[in-house]
């Protein structure tokens, strides 16, 4: 897969040599004939037709992540949650019925609350350490998934969830983001489509913001006209950034796993902390169920803390010099965020205690990063 990941989508001796697909700025296209432009447009989906629906260099990194994810094909769109609304959008309409983990990312949960439910759909959230095949109805459409969960990292069964939705008609969806595509490939555990939000590890730079959603031949379809008709672009710079991260995606994320391996290893030894949630930790309760299905992990984890005051949380978050106070993650850089699991669940409950903080390992030296993590703690008083 190192290999796929530095060879996929570019092709040097198609553009005059140059190593990296060049960057097209295109609105127009134009055609040398009517005969031309009528084909054009019996193939919408096919080839260089109108900038909105793509460039060479959208296509290039199209084709580089359907070689990461092992799928049919892929849409590249200009977010990790517009690649979510997007698809859930394509198979949802008023009377239908979606079925959802509980922790999945909070803004995935804010747009089924308030746009699918305004539209008629019915949404239910689902503890994914359940069996869903009970939960599924005969107007069930959709099971949406995301392994490890959003915050707390929760496992699922990912292979026995899509094997349960396809015996009930329903299509299958995975935000994929934690794994990157690289750790696990939910299209071989049956899955019928699999997003990620790319601003994270396929960019690796926190400096584009982009999705892409990889699907089966079944559902490109019906995925690819929904972003049509949504009007879905991206830009052809955002792209050439995501191919440019996708060629170091494997080591950036080796370095990534071994420094938050590390740094959690350490944490769980602290006074100050109560518990360490990283699924690469033989103490993460969904450790076997993680080591069956993943390559590895990356570079969050997030950490329960005894229980503080608000003034001393504060105290130690300010102090940090390394790990700065910031949302996203699958930068090079270090981050910290305080998080309130209980606030995003309605089917199950979280009573991890103190307070959470998730973090991102970054690229840089773990010694230094354990060093800025031990002044902070210190301060916790």
């Amino acid at each position: 897969m190192a290999t796929r990941l530095v060879t996929a989508g570019r092709d040097p001796f198609a553009n005059h040599g140059v190593v990296n697909p060049p960057v097209y700025h295109a609105s127009t296209i134009v055609y040398p004939t009517l005969a031309a432009l009528e084909e054009a447009d019996r193939t919408p989906f096919e080839g260089t037709r109108y900038g909105r629906r793509g460039t060479p260099t959208t296509f290039a990194l199209e084709d580089a992540v359907t070689a990461l994810e092992g799928g049919y094909r892929t849409i590249a769109v200009p977010s990790g949650l517009n690649a979510i609304t997007t698809c859930l959008l394509a198979f949802l309409k008023q009377g239908d019925h979606l079925l959802i983990g509980d922790t999945v990312y909070a803004p995935t949960r804010r747009f089924c609350d308030v746009v699918l439910k305004g539209l008629g759909v019915t949404v239910t959230y689902v503890d994914p350490l359940a069996d869903i095949a009970p939960l599924l109805r005969p107007e069930t459409r959709v099971v949406f998934m995301e392994s490890p969960g959003s915050l707390t990292y929760e496992i699922q069964d990912v292979a026995a969830a899509a094997a349960a939705a396809r015996a009930a008609g329903a299509v299958s969806i995975i935000d994929n983001t934690w794994a990157a595509g690289l750790l696990f490939r939910p299209l071989e555990h049956g899955v019928d489509i699999t997003i990620q939000a790319a601003t994270k590890y396929i960019v690796g730079h926190s400096d584009a913001m982009l999705g892409t959603i990889t699907t089966t031949e079944a559902t490109f379809l019906r995925v690819k006209r929904a972003s049509a008709l949504l009007g879905v672009a991206v830009g052809p710079d955002d792209c050439y950034l995501a191919l440019r991260g996708l060629r170091t995606l494997a080591p950036r994320l080796a370095r990534h796993q071994d420094s938050a391996l590390r740094i959690a290893r350490w944490l769980e030894a602290r006074p100050e902390v109560r518990a360490v949630l990283y699924p690469a930790l033989p103490s993460f309760p969904g450790h076997d169920l993680w080591r069956r299905d993943f390559a590895g992990a990356n570079g969050l984890l997030s950490v329960v803390l005894q229980t503080v005051e608000r003034e001393a949380l504060a105290r130690m978050l300010d102090s940090l010099n390394l790990f700065a106070l910031g949302y996203s993650w699958g930068g090079y850089e270090s981050l910290v965020v305080p998080f309130d699991a209980a606030a995003v669940r309605t089917a199950t409950r979280w009573t991890g205690g103190g307070p959470c903080l998730r973090l991102h390992v970054g690229l840089e030296d773990p010694d230094d990063l354990i060093a800025d993590l031990a002044q902070g703690l210190e301060r916790l008083g």
